[in-house]
C-alpha cells in the first residue's frame, strides 16, 4: 500500500519583515482546527524565532540534526521534533546563531524523508535569501509561499524573483499581498502592484489582519489566542481557503 505523504509548505519573502511567522502560525492553527497533523521547521536559521513565539524550548534544534546525520549519529527523527501540541510539532532554528553557517542543504533529503509520511503538513519558515538551504528546501516544496508588502523594493524584488522563477522553470508558487504588515500602506492599487510585478497576486490577507499587542501575546505565550481572536469573521474565511487550497 502506498504511503501517502504530506504537503510542504514553504513560507517566505524577497525582504525581510514581511510578517511570515505570523502567516506560517496562522495557516498552522487552521491545519489545527481541521484536525491536520503539523510540523513546523524553522529554517531561517540565524533569526528564526519559532521557539520564542511558541514559548517553548526544544529539545536539540536543527543544527543538531545537521552534525548527528553529517556524523553518522543519527537514529530517530522523533528525537529532534518538540511537540507543542495535540496536532503541532516543531523543529527549532539553531540555539546559537554561530552555528547557522555551518549548516549545509545536503541534510533536507533525509528530513523531509522522514517527517513527510509521519505529517499531513509541513510548514517551513525560512529567511529572504536564495542560499543553498532555502533553494534545496524550494525543491522539495509542494507550494512556495511569497508574501510581499506593499511598497517599492517589494515590488522591485518580486519581480526579479518572478525571472528567476521563469528561468528555473518553476511555478509551485503564489504571491499574497499581506496588507496586515504595514497597516495603512496603499501606495500602490491592485493594477499597479500586477503590472509592476508582472504577474498575478493569488490571495490578499486584508489590513484588518493586525493586532498592535501582538508582541504582548508573544511574551505571554499566547500567539495562538491572539491568531483565533484574528480569524474570526471574513478574514478567518480568507486564511481557510487558502489553507485548504494549498493542500488540494
Amino acid at each position: 500500500m502506498a504511503v501517502t505523504k504530506g504537503k510542504i509548505i514553504t513560507i517566505t519573502s524577497v525582504k525581510g519583515g514581511a510578517g511570515k511567522t505570523t502567516f506560517l502560525l496562522s495557516l498552522a492553527n487552521i491545519y489545527n482546527k481541521n484536525n491536520k497533523k503539523v510540523l513546523i521547521i524553522d529554517n531561517d536559521l540565524f533569526s528564526g524565532d519559532i521557539e520564542t513565539i511558541l514559548n517553548q524550548e526544544s529539545k536539540k534544534d536543527i543544527y543538531v540534526l545537521f552534525e548527528d546525520i553529517t556524523n553518522n549519529n543519527f537514529y530517530d527523527i522523533d528525537d529532534y521534533i518538540t511537540n507543542y501540541s495535540e496536532n503541532i510539532d516543531f523543529i527549532s532554528a539553531p540555539h546559537d546563531p554561530r552555528y547557522a553557517s555551518k549548516v549545509r542543504g545536503n541534510f533536507l533529503n533525509l528530513l523531509f524523508n522522514r517527517v513527510s509520511s509521519k505529517y499531513d503538513v509541513i510548514l517551513v519558515d525560512t529567511n529572504h535569501v536564495l542560499n543553498e538551504i532555502n533553494l534545496v528546501t524550494m525543491d522539495h516544496s509542494n507550494e512556495i509561499i511569497y508574501l510581499m508588502n506593499n511598497n517599492s523594493m517589494n515590488l522591485k524584488n518580486m519581480r526579479t524573483m518572478i525571472s528567476i522563477f521563469s528561468d528555473m522553470r518553476l511555478n509551485n508558487y503564489k504571491i499574497i499581498l499581506y496588507e496586515a504588515r504595514d497597516k495603512g500602506k496603499t501606495i500602490f492599487n491592485k493594477f499597479d502592484i500586477k503590472s509592476l510585478i508582472k504577474d498575478n497576486i493569488d490571495y490578499i490577507i486584508p489590513s484588518d489582519y493586525f493586532n498592535k499587542d501582538i508582541d504582548k501575546y508573544i511574551v505571554d505565550g499566547k500567539i495562538f489566542e491572539m491568531i483565533n481572536k484574528l480569524q474570526k469573521g471574513k478574514t478567518g474565511r480568507v486564511f481557510e481557503k487558502i489553507a485548504l487550497d494549498l493542500i488540494k
